[in-house]
């Protein structure tokens, strides 16, 4: 089995001098390394190719985000298997043997991700992946060990092997032939939630996505885009609404469309009372772009042959901010 491990760059030297190292350490033996750069003005290109000479180099020509970054490297790859890679991960010694292993004796199972541990306190979960995503009714993403911003310190409740719906894309592995066949990442996205929507059409076209708890890695987070950054908080409501046109069953279309709006007003309340009104305006120009973009999701909505039921939990707001659950296994 064939293994490419990716790693997406711009402008990030400082991050590839921190963390390339333990990639190439533990993983150069069983992989071919990329550094896929998109179209950087630094000198992060140059920096690999003097330090790291068994690291691969592919040069997109422009910044297209992270789906058309990876989209357009991919492409140049030969392998069975992709494992797109943030440049603010730490990887762990014999991190890949277990996920080898699933992908082996298990082929229905397309994508998978490992434990993912915060790097700036390696005793808890991490904020982008943690213990593997789910998608609550109204479509808002969650994950085993991180519940909106409360993150579970990793006492083991989580090492097992389990199905779960969505995998970070901090650190994705995906079989070649499945990223091809549906088309890879959705370019509509730039960045945020597109490796949901990735799992939830892999899912309709009836693979499994994985989380193997016995792997792990550590993750910076919010290199690229903080997370009081009010362009993620953009990027973040409206890209979750563009995976609901595209992905829920007919049966709750119209009811969890209108429900979100309702739910992104109150959030966008939420900010006012906050004294963050910069992000109510962002749920705002969310929703505008949502309105541009129905018709056209729409149209992508009608290519998928089905859409997989996705819901684990009736409402994680509810679960949340109403009933006060502030851990994964207190949803259950």
């Amino acid at each position: 089995m064939k293994i490419a491990i990716v790693i997406l760059n711009w402008n990030g030297q400082k991050l590839l001098e921190q963390f390339l190292p333990s990639v190439v350490n533990f993983s150069l033996q069983q992989t071919e390394i990329y550094v896929a750069d998109n179209a950087s003005t630094d000198t992060s290109i140059a920096y690999v190719k003097k330090h790291f000479s068994t690291v691969n180099i592919i040069e997109n020509n422009v910044n297209g985000g992270y789906a058309k970054g990876y989209n357009d490297a991919l492409k140049q790859i030969n392998a069975d298997i992709y494992c797109l890679l943030n440049s603010d991960v730490e990887v762990t010694k014999n991190w890949l043997n277990p996920i080898i292993s699933l992908f082996n004796n298990d082929k229905k199972t397309a994508i998978v991700q490992p434990k993912l541990l915060d790097f700036k306190d390696k005793t808890k979960f991490e904020y982008a992946g943690a213990g593997g995503g789910f998608i609550d009714l109204f479509g808002y993403p969650y994950c085993r060990g991180r519940v909106f911003n409360d993150l579970e310190v990793d006492k083991n409740q989580f090492n097992d092997v389990t199905d779960i719906f969505w995998a970070s894309g901090a650190c994705l592995f995906i079989r070649a032939n499945i990223y091809h066949q549906l088309g890879g990442l959705d370019e509509d996205y730039f960045a945020h939630q597109e490796e949901i929507d990735l799992c939830w059409r892999t899912q309709n076209i009836g693979y499994k996505v994985k989380y193997v708890g016995t792997s792990t890695v550590y993750h910076v987070g919010g290199a690229t885009l903080q997370e009081t950054n009010p362009h993620k908080t953009y990027l973040n409501f409206r890209n979750s609404l563009l995976n609901i046109i595209k992905n829920v069953p007919k049966k709750w279309f119209l009811f969890i469309v209108f429900s979100r709006l309702v739910l992104d007003g109150i959030a966008g309340i939420k900010f006012i009372l906050e004294l963050r009104p910069i992000h109510t305006w962002s749920i705002i120009k969310a929703h505008f772009s949502f309105y541009k973009n129905f018709f056209k999701f729409l149209k992508k909505r009608k290519k998928l042959s089905k859409k997989s039921d996705y819901y684990k939990h009736t409402s994680i707001v509810l679960q949340y901010f109403v009933r006060g659950k502030k851990t994964f296994n207190d949803l259950k």
